[in-house]
């Protein structure tokens, strides 16, 4: 994401405007890293409420299609993440160190108490 200022900024907060990367990027904040599958029992878990009428594997399967389809493959265009769909891992990239700070003022007004909880470390 080595881009001028004002294009960074517009970037990240494109980036950032849609909960389900948002939600990626807290999972994967802790540890640089993690599974497929657990990021979308994670995010299913924080959607639960949002989606109530939903059945729980609906839901994990359209976060999976979602995540696999257009969430993943734009963060890793901006070299924030890295991913493998066959192992299903996760890898945070040094371009995430360019929207952390963003990402930290978009945590901070989320609705969840457990997301604004959440350390991004």
């Amino acid at each position: 994401m080595k881009q001028t200022t004002p294009s960074r900024m517009e970037a990240a907060c494109s980036l950032l405007a849609e909960s389900e990367r948002r939600y990626l990027l807290y999972q994967l904040a802790e540890n640089r890293r993690g599974n497929l599958e657990e990021i979308v029992s994670q995010i299913a878990a924080w959607e639960r409420d949002d989606h109530e009428e939903s059945h729980e594997s609906d839901l994990r399967q359209r976060l999976y299609v979602s995540l696999a389809h257009n969430h993943l493959p734009r963060l890793a265009d901006y070299d924030i993440i890295d991913y493998d769909l066959r192992s299903g891992d996760v890898v945070l990239k040094e371009g995430f160190d360019d929207i952390r700070p963003v990402l930290e003022q978009f945590k901070q007004t989320e609705e969840k108490p457990e997301i604004r909880e959440r350390p991004l470390l």
